[in-house]
């Protein structure tokens, strides 16, 4: 190799890697100085509320039953101690649920589902912060929710953007299930193209919980726990009305709250309305170890951290696998805060507690209660 070329090769090298810090490089310490802008509290941040019922939770069903002097398999010794643990973060979700005054012993189906009051009020009794997730109703109104439709919590397919907050109260989250299920079982007609399945017109008899307002959610934690409140959309590439209108509405409750918060979006363009418009806010950017060629370029580009240039973001909220890849490697090093999503057993933990220094979890206590 000619010395002019490999001159050329250095200078493109180095290049490429001045492009990655300037693409990566989080909110400056003046920016954050000027703006008096808060760090992210060092708590547990529970995953949508302390839960018993929805995302993270094992299928014990799933787990090959093994006896005798058959050897169990590292995956499923594995699988087993998850389901310990569920129970344990089960037990303990119903336990702090019923303490806040939700459900009572005689409740045989789940006290406090995924992101409802009740996992909410849990969460708070635990002393654990909570993460949770924004969304629009068809009549405009803030909602926590982190699927775009009811199936998996439900068992209705309809679309939130589709029911009116009128309609969700009288939709009964994981109706019929048992504590400790992954999701719901699909209504009568779900499967039906269209669907089949509409609206009670009455609120049904008995104990349950259902989609809530944000105010009403902020009312119920009431400043006793930090919040890390994700911005949701179905297209994070995407900008129209509905997206601003979430952002403003979702701010104007968020302004009014007297309690501790940070926000955060996979969309880049929701983390630099926050930058724009209230840069007082800490704020994250949420992202995973996208692959090309599954997931597409824009996707890939943003698990590279990539667009962190537009978001200029505190903290990177990163797939608690992705803890080691350069990108977040160079984010911390360059002051972002990263932040695990989501762990959710002891053996997730122990393999990613060093490269993160915040954790959202479910599924599992992550320390003595």
């Amino acid at each position: 190799m000619s010395s002019k070329l490999l001159r050329n090769v250095v200078l493109a090298g180095v290049a490429a890697a001045g492009a990655a810090a300037w693409a990566v490089a989080p909110r400056t310490f003046n920016d954050k100085r000027r703006n008096f802008v808060p760090s992210i509290p060092e708590v547990w941040y529970a995953h949508r509320g302390l839960h018993d019922a929805g995302s993270g939770l094992v299928n014990p069903s799933d787990v090959e039953d093994y006896s005798g002097d058959n050897p169990i398999s590292a995956e499923a010794d594995s699988a087993s101690n998850s389901i310990a643990e569920n129970a344990d973060y089960v037990a303990l979700a119903r336990r702090m649920a019923m303490k806040a005054g939700y459900g009572n012993p005689d409740v045989s189906g789940p006290i406090a589902p995924e992101n409802s009051l009740a996992a909410f009020a849990a969460a708070c009794e635990a002393g654990y912060g909570i993460e949770l997730d924004l969304q629009l109703t068809l009549d405009g109104q803030v909602v926590v929710v982190h699927d775009a439709d009811l199936l998996r919590v439900a068992g209705d397919p309809r679309r939130i953007e589709d029911l009116t907050y009128d309609e969700l109260t009288r939709i009964p989250l994981f109706p019929g299930s048992k504590p400790g299920d992954l999701k719901a079982k699909p209504l009568p007609g779900a499967d039906a193209n269209p669907p089949l399945v509409v609206t009670p017109s009455t609120a049904p008899d008995g104990y349950y919980q259902h989609v809530p307002l944000f105010s009403d959610v902020l009312k119920v934690v009431a400043g006793r726990a930090p919040l890390i409140v994700e911005y949701k959309f179905s297209n994070n590439s995407a900008w129209d009305a509905r997206t601003e209108e979430l952002m403003e509405k979702g701010h104007a409750l968020l302004e009014s709250y007297d309690g501790p918060y940070v926000i955060e979006s996979f969309h880049p363009g929701a983390v630099n309305w926050y930058k724009e418009h209230h840069p007082e806010v800490c704020r994250g950017q949420l992202s995973w170890p996208a692959k090309l060629a599954k997931d597409g370029l824009v996707e890939w580009a943003a698990g590279l951290l990539a667009f962190d240039w537009l978001s200029r973001p505190d903290f990177v909220a990163y797939d608690w696998t992705g803890g080691a890849s350069p990108q977040v490697r160079l984010a911390r090093a360059m002051g972002a805060m990263p932040v695990s999503w989501t762990v959710r057993s002891s053996d997730e933990l122990a393999q990613c507690d060093q490269y993160f220094d915040r954790h959202i979890f479910e599924a599992f206590v992550p320390d003595a209660q």
